[in-house]
């Protein structure tokens, strides 16, 4: 997400950030480069001019001329700038009204309306802990009847029963009538789409919103569709009272110019953004966080908010236990559950775009230090037995043979996978005792991790 757009704002600002003292001069050549990253991000044209010149009223201003350190400060208001054309804050969903309260989801065909509703549900039932029910109010494909509803079952969220025979309306009135019976607070409503705008989706979709009422009306869009993502928002905007946008298939994304565009274009806030296919891939968009991404700042607090929902405490209290111990017990079995819980934190790439400096490590992954890496260790841990798993020194060659078939691998990747695993129980004898971190970082050759990346060294 935001490759392209990362990559050239960082570029571009390196040359000022620093130099002690600006000048007029090298403020107009980087803001050049700064324009220039922001229209191959395709991010619309009235909102890079809007950007460049309040960055360039801020930059040649007094805030820049006072500052100890000229280039940070101008650093610090293009990330000010980017979180102000965003939003300035995540807004999250309005669900103060008696229950049920109704969220309406509109937007164009394939933009990822009912994933995004059960997304949400999921969303809610997990973090907001509300009870939510879905109802499908496309009577146009009855095939996306049936997806929200085996989404439904899939996030435990309540599915209320629609047909294509029925009104949108007479559908929506009657699911919100069970759910106040049912006690339910929030009633997630998926809308048919279209392949393009035309006046009779439009004027249908509004006499909907009309008679049902909604807290919230989210207008789902497609990252990937670019700048033509804010002229749509545009059009949904002026025929109904939205409320919001989720902004879907991001992690898809390398531009970032729908994210930019968005929120300047519509006045409407991002409220959500969709990071992949999973139903919890689903973030509240977070203005500041996001530009810290794009300007290769990384982004902590998601990733600890993350962590705090994804990891598995008992699991990872065990290594921790075992880790004090300097490695004791520590098995292969412990190893594929460490795979298996980066796996869950959206793999390495999910966990690079959240730390600083993540555009330096592109590296790493162009080194094998990728995913797949991931998955085949795992598939190779699988093929072993419980026996081979705690003792992995007794896996000798017809072992190795055996499991490399069942694994779909070779037996390099063996050797290579049971020489890492060594090399970690090496490094955890060093943790044992006072200043055992520090004795493992002097014995990592070539620095973290050991013996460099695709090198044989441990994964994490």
């Amino acid at each position: 997400m935001f490759k392209n757009l990362s990559e050239r704002l960082t570029h571009s600002l390196k040359s000022v950030t620093g130099q002690a003292t600006l000048t007029e001069s090298n403020i107009k050549d980087t803001l050049r480069e700064v324009r220039m990253a922001l229209l191959e991000a395709d991010v619309a044209l009235p909102v890079v001019k809007d950007f460049v010149e309040a960055v360039k009223a801020r930059a040649v201003g007094s805030e820049v001329a006072k500052a100890l350190n000229p280039g940070q400060q101008f650093l610090k208001i293009v990330q000010e700038e980017l979180i102000h054309v965003m939003g300035d804050a995540n807004e999250s969903l309005d669900l103060r009204q008696q229950p049920p309260a109704v969220v309406m989801m509109a937007g164009l065909q394939g933009a990822g309306k009912t994933t995004s509703a059960a997304k949400l549900a999921k969303y809610l039932i997990e973090r907001e802990k509300k009870k939510v029910m879905v109802v499908s109010a496309d009577v146009y494909r009855p095939a996306a009847i049936k997806q929200l509803e085996t989404l439904a079952e899939q996030v435990g969220a309540e599915f209320f029963p629609s047909s294509i025979e029925q009104k949108p309306i007479d559908i929506v009135n009657a699911a919100k009538a069970q759910a106040k019976t049912a006690y339910v607070d929030v009633l997630i409503v998926d809308t048919a789409g279209r392949l393009a705008i035309d006046q009779d989706m439009m004027d249908e979709i509004a006499a909907l919103n009309a008679a049902v009422t909604p807290v919230e009306t989210l207008f789902v869009v497609d990252a990937m569709t670019g700048q033509d993502a804010a002229n749509t928002a545009k059009a949904f905007s002026d025929a109904l009272p939205l409320t919001g946008v989720i902004l879907t298939k991001a992690d898809g994304d390398a531009r970032g110019g729908a994210a930019l565009s968005v929120r300047h274009i519509t006045g409407k806030p991002i409220k959500f953004i969709g990071m992949g296919e999973k139903v919890d891939a689903l973030e509240p968009f977070h203005p500041d966080r996001i530009a810290s991404r794009i300007l290769d700042m990384g982004d902590i607090l998601s990733l600890i908010e993350e962590v705090e929902r994804k990891v598995d405490k008992e699991k990872a209290e065990k290594i921790a236990k075992k880790l004090k111990k300097g490695g004791k017990g520590f098995d292969l079995e412990d190893f594929r559950d460490q795979l298996q819980q980066m796996k869950n934190m959206g793999g390495v790439g999910g966990l690079l775009e959240k730390l600083p400096g993540a555009g330096n490590m592109a590296q790493l992954q162009q080194a094998g230090f990728n995913d797949k890496m991931f998955v085949r260790m795992e598939a190779i841990i699988n093929s072993m037995t419980p026996m081979e798993r705690r003792f992995p020194d007794k896996i000798t060659g017809s072992r190795k043979r055996r499991i490399a078939a069942g694994s779909g691998t070779d037996i390099p990747e063996v050797n290579r996978l049971l020489k890492q695993f060594k090399q970690m129980q090496k490094m955890m004898k060093k943790m044992k005792g006072k200043g055992g971190m520090a004795k493992m970082m002097r014995g990592m050759p070539g620095g973290f991790p050991p013996g460099g990346f695709g090198g044989g060294g441990m994964p994490f």
